[in-house]
């Protein structure tokens, strides 16, 4: 049942995304975030505090994303329909392929009208990096990377979590992305509080990050791609990244499609210089844009097919 619930919330987050209006727990989760930052800082009188709150702040908000929901499909265990309900609510939340493909796109379309400066706003709301000054080409590839490495962070990876355990392993999933996403920066400000949000997300995103990258492979001739080529730029590239697990996703789709991404990059006014990812055989165009998009989508669904398979097969013999 917890696997329908899992599909249920998939198609809901194809068709609903994640509306303007709702109030997302993952807002809730930021600003849990945000209060733990600013009152972990105010107590901590040494670099070596702050890296070691940086870890009670990951069991902090690790076991509230984990327990709160775990305690409602719990306390609601008996009751079959308002049971599956909430489990599919919280599933969906945690979901963000429609979210990520609608803001990829806004970047896309303007792109395709020709509006660059559009482009590099409509991109800076996705991105970390400083997109005031990119051309066209540094665009689409900072549009691509973001689709790639979210389509394993906001899709497969809940997807996964979410297979295993319910909503309650899926929802700790996320406030542990989120908490990487707010704290896990290499630079002045988050280098020892961040320490351990960064290498806990590390390390529940190192399945996933492959999963996602096998997935992708296997699902390149959606873009006219080569599965074998696909596996080669991956294992190749795999480790062409600053993350232990970005590089995967990222590099699974650069080989899908035959482009180079990756290269450097300008974070809070800090140059950041990264090795390429994937070889150059096309030419960047703003429709790669797209084509990410559909990679992301058939990997989400080859993964909803593999494990209804599996669930099927094993039902059936156990």
């Amino acid at each position: 049942m917890n696997f329908i619930d899992v599909f249920i919330a998939v198609v809901i987050d194809w068709i609903v995304g994640d509306p303007y209006w709702f109030p997302h727990p993952v807002i809730y989760i930021g600003k849990l975030i945000n209060n733990l930052d600013k009152t972990m800082r105010k107590i901590c009188n040494s670099d070596k505090e702050l890296k070691i709150t940086g870890g009670l702040i990951v069991l902090i908000v690790a076991s509230i994303t984990f327990f709160i929901p775990f305690s409602i499909l719990w306390i609601t265990r008996n009751n079959f329909w308002i049971h599956h309900i909430l489990n599919i609510l919280i599933l969906w939340t945690t979901l963000a392929a429609k979210c990520l493909k609608t803001e990829a796109e806004k970047v896309y379309k303007s792109l395709k009208n020709k509006d660059i400066e559009d482009a590099r706003i409509k991109l800076s709301y996705i991105v970390g990096r400083n997109t005031s000054e990119l051309d066209e080409n540094e665009i689409i590839r900072a549009d691509i990377e973001t689709v790639a490495e979210n389509a394993s962070d906001g899709v497969i990876a809940p997807l996964f979590y979410g297979i295993i355990g319910g909503g309650a392993f899926a929802m700790m999933y996320k406030g542990i992305n989120t908490m990487d996403s707010m704290l896990g920066y290499m630079n002045e400000k988050y280098i020892h509080l961040g320490y351990f949000p960064a290498k806990v997300d590390d390390v529940f995103n190192y399945i996933p990050a492959r999963l996602s990258g096998i997935l992708m492979c296997f699902v390149a001739p959606v873009v006219k791609g080569n599965i074998l080529n696909s596996f080669k730029i991956m294992i190749r590239d795999r480790k062409n990244h600053k993350s232990p697990n970005c590089a995967y996703p990222e590099a699974a789709t650069a080989g899908a499609m035959g482009i180079e991404i990756g290269g450097t990059n300008v974070y809070f006014g800090k140059v950041v210089f990264k090795p390429t990812i994937g070889d150059k055989v096309n030419e960047l165009s703003y429709e790669h844009i797209f084509n990410s998009i559909k990679i992301m989508y058939s990997s989400e669904i080859l993964l909803l097919i593999l494990c209804g398979i599996l669930i099927f097969t094993l039902n059936r013999f156990f």
